[in-house]
């Protein structure tokens, strides 16, 4: 009998080690760059699930089979999405990427917008004398010196965010920087494109990228303005979970906002803004940020400091177009930037060619040479220890600076592709920098 009960026990601590040993197994099998490993995933993940709760809350009226119906389709749709997000790389929520709104078609705005950029004339009017004029006419005659994949597409068709949110993802990009204007506001060849923020975040959620905003010089823009429209952006979008914000060395959670030509509102005025000892001061409100200034010009630091923003930003995709884009001067920014507590946030691109729009400026055309312009520019921020990276850009296609895809086209208008390369190549330069960035930061931090 004592037997028979040892051989029990024995069989029975057996099966328990078996049943553990299945289940370190099964563990291990869980992929070690599942897009939920890091903490901001899952809080992702975990909002989506509250959005699920949300909508079957709002359809508890509904009928029962209707219910399981639309139940069956979302968790569908949210397997399909999972298994996509499981073919790219985590994002790098310290790579940000200009990304442009302003383009339309006939489909979705009943005209082409932005395609048909303007030839713009020389300031010189006997040198403007020996150059083209007008307007381009697309879809084959495009405002461009390449061509998209996508064709002459509308920033209104989801069909485009959905694609661009891919792509961005096979970049391991984290954080897209939408140009903005306020509402009913526009740039000089566009329409309001505000509107289109809301499916722009909503299309980011989905694929685990955050949205922040480079506000562009509308008119009139003073200190004034500039606190209603920060106030306008953070009430509207700034609960969205898409909405990029960053965690001070204060311990602040806090928006983060790019400033182009912020040099053309003199320092006086951004410190009314931005300095706390101003009684109109945004500093300490609930509309607090980070503010990102353009570095055009050396002499433009000392303005920035005087100002109060938070950072500096370079923008431009030529090397050597200004003293904040050129890179040799990166490594003295960034010392100026660390004796005065500034973020540092140099900006690389493939390239830079406008005489689609700008047929005289071949100065400052930067030949992409199948991609080793961009990796040394990428190569150029990481020798300068940034605190984040900003790219020039996703797809501002009228200055030749887009990673986007980008096909060879035959027509009467000549334009440049990617070849030998094929059309995804810049996105996987960009994915390969990522993964680099992400390391040194890493070791930086040791």
């Amino acid at each position: 009998m004592a037997r028979f009960r040892r051989k029990s026990c024995v069989t029975f601590i057996a099966l328990v080690l078996l049943v553990l040993i299945i289940t370190v197994v099964l563990k291990s099998l869980t992929p070690e760059d599942s897009t939920f490993s890091s903490p901001v995933a899952i809080e992702l993940f975990q909002g989506k699930k509250n959005d699920n709760q949300i909508q079957r809350d709002n359809k508890a009226d509904n009928k029962p089979d209707q219910t399981k119906m639309n139940e069956s389709t979302h968790s569908d749709k949210d397997r399909e999405l999972q298994a996509t997000l499981r073919k790219f790389p985590p994002p790098n929520y310290y790579l940000h990427v200009f990304y442009y709104t302003w383009y339309g078609n006939p489909k979705f705005d009943s005209q082409y917008i932005h395609w048909d950029h303007p030839q713009l004339p020389h300031w010189d009017s006997k040198v403007a004398q020996g150059y083209p004029q007008g307007r381009h006419i697309p879809p084959d005659d495009i405002g461009s010196n390449f061509y998209p994949a996508l064709g002459p597409y509308s920033s209104r068709d989801p069909s485009i965010i959905e694609a661009h949110m891919q792509q961005l993802r096979t970049a391991a990009i984290g954080v897209l920087v939408v140009s903005w204007y306020p509402p009913k506001e526009k740039d000089d060849n566009g329409e309001p494109t505000d509107d289109i923020v809301p499916l722009l975040l909503e299309t980011a959620h989905k694929y685990h990228i955050k949205v922040a905003f480079h506000i562009e010089p509308y008119k009139g823009r003073d200190e004034a303005n500039m606190y209603t429209n920060v106030k306008y952006i953070i009430e509207k979008y700034g609960e969205h979970p898409a909405f990029f914000k960053y965690r001070t060395n204060t311990g602040k959670l806090l928006p983060l906002f790019y400033v182009y030509d912020s040099y053309l509102m003199n320092s006086e005025q951004w410190a009314k803004l931005l300095k706390h000892t101003e009684s109109n001061s945004i500093r300490d409100t609930p509309y607090d940020s980070i503010f990102i200034a353009l570095l055009v010009e050396e002499k433009h630091k000392r303005d920035i400091l005087t100002a109060g923003f938070d950072g500096i930003y370079t923008y431009f995709a030529t090397n050597g177009f200004s003293y904040g884009s050129t890179q040799r001067n990166w490594d003295s920014i960034k010392s100026f930037c660390e004796d005065n507590n500034l973020l540092f946030i140099p900006s690389v691109g493939p390239g830079y060619i406008d005489t689609s729009i700008r047929p005289w400026n071949f100065q400052n055309t930067r030949n992409r040479i199948n991609g080793k312009y961009y990796e040394t520019s990428l190569s150029a921020a990481l020798e300068a220890r940034p605190d984040f990276i900003s790219i020039t850009s996703f797809n501002e296609w009228h200055e030749g600076t887009q990673i986007e895809m980008a096909i060879p086209k035959t027509s009467h208008t000549v334009y440049l592709d990617y070849l030998p390369n094929k059309p995804p190549i810049y996105l996987e330069i960009t994915r390969k920098w990522a993964a680099i960035f992400g390391g040194e930061r890493k070791r930086w931090q040791e």
